[in-house]
């Protein structure tokens, strides 16, 4: 019999899984695959999610891989530029976009490293039930036999695919419709920073990753999605000169293309109910967004974190169901700034009112870096938008 259950290893399942087996309990994380293994992922990393892994002790094994630090940050809409880095946020003065490969195995190995049984190559067949509620799984490992495996709360870290979450029909309650399609690969020869640049219906995210390469991603909306298949280097490369000329010319001069391109098609921005009797969800399984932010890592520690307190107390007196709650609500309101800021950027073409502020912050450096620190995870949306703030930016604007 275990205290917990995690379905899913990665991002949001090792973190949890880890973060309760070093409070003593007893705990088995699985997944269908094994480690090392690719996902696709905008490996972006933020400062608040890399201060998780600096507190939870794998941040220096992190930085021991090689990935690149990003210290220069450049956002733009059309001819509006805005060009910076934030202050350090919980003591971290850089960010890194590691490849799924080294990241994912770090996690991993922090949760055996914490106590966690942790199953690679296994799948669940069925949730088992018992009066109503979750009460384990049962799965095998590959080749092997159909067994069961019981816990007092089984969490589903599975992704937007969720099997937990489908089988326990966890209900949506807020959904925004996809605007757009991704497409990636890597590149070696180039250097470059952290860019991420709208243009018109279409943006292009470059930054720095693990050996020596570079992740260039393209996004266009989801009409353009048969016409842009039809020729995926030529359209990915003409979206590269629409919107950064200068790095076209770099891309085509000097770069070398070293994988094949990565589609993706996501699904919709949403909530879903994300406890119930014996089942909760966290990372993608239960919250999901756009990725033109990439703030989902981030997300999938923070809020990870956040559910191995509540379950901890779950599991030591609290009754279990006033926790879950308690996490879902703080996870919602937390969440809910980045949700609004990432569904109304994503359709690559901002308000009036958003557009005036990229405008301000194109010609105000200070007002920059507060920029970037809400991106960075250092202040929250609702902060950094509050009326009197973008009083005073526009005002300064239209003084400058």
């Amino acid at each position: 019999m275990y205290d917990a259950i995690v379905v899913g290893a990665r991002c949001a399942g090792s973190p949890v899984g880890m973060l309760l087996a070093r409070r003593g309990h007893r705990v088995l994380v699985v997944d269908r695959a094994t480690f090392p293994s690719d996902t696709v992922s905008t490996h972006y990393i933020q400062q608040r999610g890399l201060a998780r892994l600096s507190a939870w002790g794998l941040l220096d094994k992190l930085v021991a891989t090689g990935a690149p630090a990003i210290k220069h940050m450049t956002v733009s809409y059309k001819d509006i530029v805005i060009a910076g880095f934030a202050d350090a946020i919980g003591g971290i003065d850089a960010t890194y976009a590691p490849r799924r490969t080294v990241l994912d195995p770090i996690l991993v190995e922090g949760a055996r490293a914490a106590g966690a049984e942790v199953r690679e190559g296994y799948t669940v067949h069925e949730l088992i039930f018992e009066d109503g509620r979750v009460a384990g799984i049962r799965g095998s490992e590959a080749g092997g036999e159909i067994r069961e495996e019981r816990a007092r709360i089984v969490i589903g870290a599975d992704g937007t695919n969720s099997f937990v979450a489908n089988a326990v029909e966890a209900e949506f309650y807020t959904r925004v419709p996809a605007e757009c399609f991704v497409y990636y690969t890597y590149y070696s020869g180039l250097r470059t920073d952290f860019h991420s640049r709208i243009g018109d219906q279409q943006q292009i995210g470059i930054w720095p990753t693990h050996d020596d390469l570079t992740l260039v991603a393209v996004m266009r909306k989801l009409d353009a999605y048969q016409d842009f298949r039809a020729d995926v280097e030529g359209n990915f490369v003409n979206i590269a000169r629409d919107i950064v000329p200068e790095f076209a010319e770099e891309l085509t001069t000097h770069g070398k293309r070293e994988s094949r391109f990565q589609p993706m098609r996501y699904p919709d921005n949403y909530y879903r109910q994300s406890h119930g009797d014996g089942w909760a969800l966290v990372g993608d399984a239960g919250y999901h967004k756009d990725p033109l932010t990439g703030l989902g890592i981030s997300d999938a520690f923070e809020y990870a974190e956040l559910l191995a307190d509540r379950v901890h107390e779950g599991l030591s007196g609290r009754p279990m169901d006033e926790a879950l709650a308690e996490y879902q609500r703080i996870r919602d309101e937390k969440s809910h700034s980045g949700f609004e800021f990432t569904t109304s950027i994503s359709k690559l073409e901002l308000t009036p009112q958003l557009l005036a502020v990229f405008q301000a912050l194109g010609s105000n450096a200070d007002a920059a870096k507060d920029f970037f620190a809400m991106i960075g995870g250092g202040m929250t949306g609702e902060e950094f938008f509050a009326p009197e703030r973008i009083a005073k930016l526009l005002g300064a604007g239209a003084s400058a």
